[in-house]
């Protein structure tokens, strides 16, 4: 039989890790892609229309990003809460019958 106090200590080892380092670098990323779009817009591409299609595409695929993560994010957030992996939390109760 499986010991469930050593799965929940890796289990907040793991989310640590996940919401301290990969959600912050993630983002990082989402928003100097958006921010590089942005530049290429309005300050490379300002009298060139291809500067400035390439830099919609930034700007897009940093608000896409961000989107993602926010989105991903959450669904682990219902996820840690919905199986009681969450510190102070429990297992949902068993539907009646």
């Amino acid at each position: 039989m499986m010991n469930l106090a050593l799965l929940q200590g890796y289990s907040q080892n793991i989310l640590s890790v996940v919401n301290y380092i990969l959600v912050p670098v993630l983002f990082a990323v989402a928003f100097l892609t958006f921010l590089w779009g942005v530049y290429n817009y309005f300050i490379l591409g300002a009298a060139d229309a291809d500067k400035q299609k390439e830099g919609r595409q930034f700007v897009l695929w940093g608000v896409i990003g961000f989107v993602a993560i926010v989105s991903v994010w959450g669904l682990v957030a219902i996820a840690i809460i919905t199986l009681g992996l969450a510190p102070g939390g429990g297992a949902p109760p068993l539907p009646k019958l």
